[in-house]
């Protein structure tokens, strides 16, 4: 906790950006807007961020958005609502300031796609989730057994791994996040593999669900793993994702949430949307 606490803004744009020229930055611009724009790809994923019927928007990621920007100096905070495949192509292109959408760190994002990252604010991770009355106690049971998950998901690559090591039969992957649950409801699956955020939001209307097991870290794709191996992140750790140009803007939005961090305001945050769980006290290697 204490390294985590000590990684300062400037380390972790050494870190988590590739190296760059000087640059005009970000923030002046943001300034004098008097806005922030992050684009969302998950609006109305509960308890992460999603919009009241009065316009309003309310969620953990709204709250540390809100956060960031009056400790950045920025009065007013607003999202561009946006396909997932849109988040980093948007950014780059100047459509919307950050994203702040859930977006997990991954050195597939800072090499290949080009953006940096923020230091992490919430770690996400999978869970092993099974009906109340299931005869599966622990991940040991699910040897024989069919796991569902979400297509093209790391998600889904946990569960593989499950068939992979011989301690599971098979995965169904479907396209979205609530067809595995319907399909364990309907006992087309044993089990469904997937992250806490999607799971917390399920058991707002599913209530005969529970976990087995410990949380499960993202196993990272093979092409990608001695450079995550490298990273200073704990694979599922998500930040505030921008263009490669705008290091000002990157070390403000750090010292903002080491701000948070020190005086417990990520915490409590997390704590008010029932999102806080030990694993969210390490973020960094």
């Amino acid at each position: 906790m204490k390294k985590f606490l000590a990684f300062t803004g400037i380390a972790l744009s050494a870190c988590l950006s590739a190296a760059t020229a000087a640059h005009a930055g970000c923030l002046d611009d943001i300034k004098k807007a008097g806005v922030i724009t992050s684009g969302s790809g998950a609006m109305g994923v509960k308890p992460a961020a999603w919009q009241n019927e009065d316009g309003s928007y309310a969620g953990y990621e709204w709250e540390i958005f809100k956060e960031i920007g009056k400790r950045i100096g920025v009065p007013k905070q607003d999202y561009v609502v946006t396909d997932w495949s849109t988040l980093i192509p948007g950014v780059k292109a100047k459509r919307w300031d950050i994203i702040l959408s859930g977006m997990m760190v991954t050195q597939e994002r800072i090499q290949g796609a080009g953006i940096i990252f923020s230091r992490p604010y919430f770690m996400i991770y999978d869970n092993v989730i099974v009906k109340n009355d299931s005869p599966i106690k622990s991940v040991d049971d699910l040897k024989g057994k069919t796991i569902g998950s979400v297509l093209g998901t790391m998600d889904s690559l946990n569960a593989h791994a499950f068939v992979e090591k011989g301690a599971a039969a098979k995965v169904l992957d479907f396209n979205n996040y609530g067809d595995p649950f319907v399909a364990m409801q309907n006992g087309q699956v044993d089990a469904v593999v997937i992250d806490q955020g999607t799971l917390n939001g399920q058991m707002q209307t599913m209530k005969d669900l529970r976990t087995i097991g410990e949380p499960i870290h993202y196993t990272p794709k093979p092409q990608w793993a001695a450079a995550e191996g490298e990273a200073p992140y704990i694979l599922g750790a998500e930040a505030v994702g921008m263009r490669k140009e705008c290091d000002d803007l990157q070390q403000a939005v750090n010292g903002a949430l080491a701000a948070m961090e020190a005086d417990g305001t990520r915490k409590a945050i997390l704590q008010k949307f029932d999102s806080w769980s030990p694993v969210q006290d390490k973020l960094m290697k």
